[in-house]
């Protein structure tokens, strides 16, 4: 006479073939997503799932038979997962559900999807540095938060001078700022090499300028530099003479007016003459490079002599394109930057 802990045992087996049978016809049944999803939660789910209770029912077994019903609901557990796993692969092989099948036909029908491009701002930098490339310039690059010494120090920019004022500069320490010129990369490309040089540095700049047509706190230079022996005041007019025709157009007029920049030695303000021809505007700053800043890079003023010129990239853009004010570069306002 077999004893009822036999007999349990016995019935435990049984109810793990009861459980594949039922679990296969199951999944063999289902006829769209949802239905394999409800067998898997009923037979599979791992909270109340029935493949759940007969894992617990193994803790109720005598030590003798946990060994053979172990590796049998290992069994079922597989069979069970792979008839789950078909079922998924047939319903997707076959017609999608009717809610994925539905369609609105009062929408449009498939639209082309619409391609970005690159900001203004940056198709203009592109052109320039490809325009300076043409001239015999390379790209240098430089970080944006500066230490005071190639911001000021080495551009011959003493403490006392006006420029270094904090109302007019964003300082982040006594020693670190965010660079208030792209002059700065110049200072690190001659600190690292001798001369002949001839480089141009893009990228942002702060000042905290008023918000208006014509001023960001935000904005982007491009700066040059050339040093060689024997370069003079006529070789910086010829490349912003040719550089303007270039990019603004042969009938775009520019002018020289005398200036004061601590690191250059003559200085000049270069104005071009605005679209519709009323009135010039400051396109950035140039002149010969000053030989205190040549000292402090350890270049020899009596041998070497340059020139360096700074461009405002949004004012050269908004003429580029007859733009009057800077602040429609910074909306992000899709109807405007489409045009471009």
């Amino acid at each position: 006479m077999s004893s009822p802990e036999a007999v349990d045992d016995a019935r435990a087996f049984a109810e793990l073939d009861a459980l594949l049978s039922e679990g296969l016809g199951a999944f063999a049944e289902a006829r769209d997503s949802a239905a394999v999803e409800a067998a898997r939660v009923e037979f599979l789910g791992m909270k109340q799932g029935r493949i759940k209770h007969a894992q617990e029912r193994l803790k109720t077994l005598e030590p003798s038979a946990r060994r053979g019903y172990g590796q049998k609901f290992n069994s079922v557990k597989k069979s069970l997962e792979e008839a789950c796993e078909e079922a998924r692969n047939r319903i997707g092989r076959s017609k999608p559900d009717r809610a994925v099948r539905s369609v609105d036909l009062t929408l449009p029908g498939n639209r082309e999807r619409r391609l970005g491009h690159t900001h203004p701002l940056t198709q203009t930098a592109d052109e320039l540095i490809d325009l300076f490339g043409r001239l015999g310039f390379e790209v240098a690059r430089g970080p944006e938060v500066e230490d005071v010494r190639h911001n000021f120090e080495a551009l011959n920019i003493p403490p006392a001078h006006p420029a270094r004022d904090p109302r007019d500069n964003f300082y982040l320490s006594e020693s670190s700022m965010l660079r208030s010129q792209t002059s700065t990369v110049q200072i690190r490309v001659m600190e690292k090499r001798k001369p002949p040089i001839r480089v141009v540095a893009i990228g942002r700049v702060y000042r905290p300028d008023v918000v208006d047509a014509t001023h960001s706190f935000m904005f982007h230079q491009i700066e040059g530099l050339m040093v060689d022996k024997g370069v003079t005041m006529a070789d910086l007019k010829t490349v912003l003479r040719l550089f303007a025709a270039s990019y603004l157009g042969t009938d775009v007029q520019i002018r020289f007016r005398p200036s004061f920049f601590p690191f250059t030695e003559p200085s000049v303000e270069v104005d071009m003459l605005w679209h519709g021809g009323d009135r010039w505007v400051e396109m950035g700053g140039a002149g010969m490079v000053d030989p205190n800043v040549f000292e402090a890079v350890g270049y020899d003023p009596e041998v070497y002599t340059g020139f360096a010129f700074g461009l405002g990239v949004e004012r050269l853009c908004m003429r580029r394109h007859a733009i009057d004010d800077i602040r429609l570069l910074y909306q992000n306002d899709v109807r405007f930057l489409e045009q471009f």
